[in-house]
């Protein structure tokens, strides 16, 4: 097998790995509510310190190894991600869960940014867009297999037994990208101060913006698709494993389509994925007391959403211009600060006595926010043009 597919694998493991501790959180919240004797808005808190993880390692990460070997960053980022896994399953109490939780985000934007920049070193060229797309598989795959089987392990064998496996496949990912991965030497050109001067980039601010609110939208929906599933279309637990594979399948579809709308047209992908999303979570505030349409308005979120998350990266990598690590990371910071916002906003409108059909208007709302912010930077992206 070629070096470039071998390499791949071990990226897109690593993803995987990122996507199940990511996502099974939301399939097992009732159970880690339950094991923790917490509520479930309390329960959701542990979302958010992933996300707040990520928010806050992305920029570290990427500031700290502008001038160091990529594969050993990498190599790096896996363990620490293995060891916030295992202290998150071994977590006595809610308030360690929180903290395990934290630090287990620390190396996710990390990774993916320095992934997504070895996939397009090692593309053919104008094939940057797929090769991005290819590595970030690894979540739509997790959620294809890894979510559902973790959340199907999480409810049989206790909660725990789904972070235990995903500190396993850190240790294991970390094993291949030494293997696998090519060595790329440090760039000396690239510095603290070159990759800092995309924070003073409009362009940069805005694309992150459209992600942290308009992807936003989902998590507020998705962060209590299991109570929504078991109380209000009214199935058995059981059936949750099943909505999280759909949403799994179309996420896989929506993330290889991503990388061909990139190589399209970045900025009228962004608009089209996110007018998707923004109706369907409108929709599925009336569909999720069905069971059939449910599942038909859930593909339709993951396919648009899933999209959107790659050429949001791609959207980032290019303004950012020379700064390339932190343009590469910060779409994850940006898009966990939108799973944070999320679960917290859908929490809150839930503890408000609103219900939990609620936090899809929350959703929608949001995307549509996300919407605005993209047509003020395409209006600022074309000014110069007229002028």
């Amino acid at each position: 097998m070629p070096s470039r597919q071998l390499a791949a694998i071990a990226l897109v493991l690593g993803g995987v790995g990122i996507g199940i501790t990511e996502f099974v959180t939301m399939g097992l919240l009732p159970q880690i509510a339950e094991g923790l004797g917490v509520d479930l808005p309390a329960a959701g808190h542990a979302i958010s310190a992933y996300a707040l993880g990520v928010v806050v390692g992305s920029p570290l990460i990427a500031l700290g190894a502008a001038r160091m070997p990529m594969r050993a960053v990498l190599v790096a980022l896996m363990g620490v991600f293995a060891v916030g896994n295992a202290l998150a399953a071994a977590a006595p109490t809610y308030e360690t869960l929180v903290g395990a939780r934290f630090l287990a985000g620390l190396p996710h934007g990390g990774f993916f940014g320095l992934a997504s920049l070895v996939a397009v070193a090692m593309a053919p060229r104008g094939q940057g867009g797929r090769a991005v797309g290819t590595v970030m598989l690894g979540i739509p795959i997790a959620m294809v297999v890894g979510v559902p089987l973790g959340t199907w392990a999480g409810q049989v064998l206790g909660w725990r037994a789904a972070y235990w496996a995903v500190a396993v496949i850190g240790l294991v990912t970390a094993l291949l990208v030494r293997a696998w991965v090519p060595h790329f030497p440090a760039e000396k050109d690239r510095s603290f101060r070159t990759e800092l001067r995309a924070f003073g980039n409009l362009q940069f601010w805005l694309a992150m913006l459209v992600g942290a609110v308009g992807f936003g939208g989902m998590f507020a929906m998705y962060s209590y698709i299991a109570p929504t599933i078991e109380q209000v279309t009214g199935l058995d637990r059981g059936w949750v494993p099943l909505f999280l594979l759909v949403y799994g399948v179309f996420s896989l579809i929506g993330t290889s389509m991503g990388g061909r709308l990139g190589d399209w047209s970045v900025l009228r992908s962004l608009a089209l994925m996110g007018i998707v999303s923004a109706v369907s979570l409108l929709a599925f505030w009336q569909t999720s007391r069905w069971a059939v349409p449910a599942l038909v308005t859930l593909a339709f979120v993951a396919l648009s959403g899933s999209s959107w998350v790659v050429v949001l990266q791609l959207r980032l990598m290019l303004v950012a211009g020379e700064a390339k690590t932190l343009g590469a990371a910060m779409n994850h910071s940006a898009l966990n600060v939108a799973n944070a916002l999320g679960a917290w906003l859908g929490g809150l409108v839930i503890a408000g006595g609103y219900g939990l059909r609620a936090p899809s208007l929350v959703g929608a709302g949001l995307s549509a926010g996300g919407l605005a912010l993209l047509a003020l930077s395409v209006l600022l992206h074309r000014r110069p043009d007229r002028r």
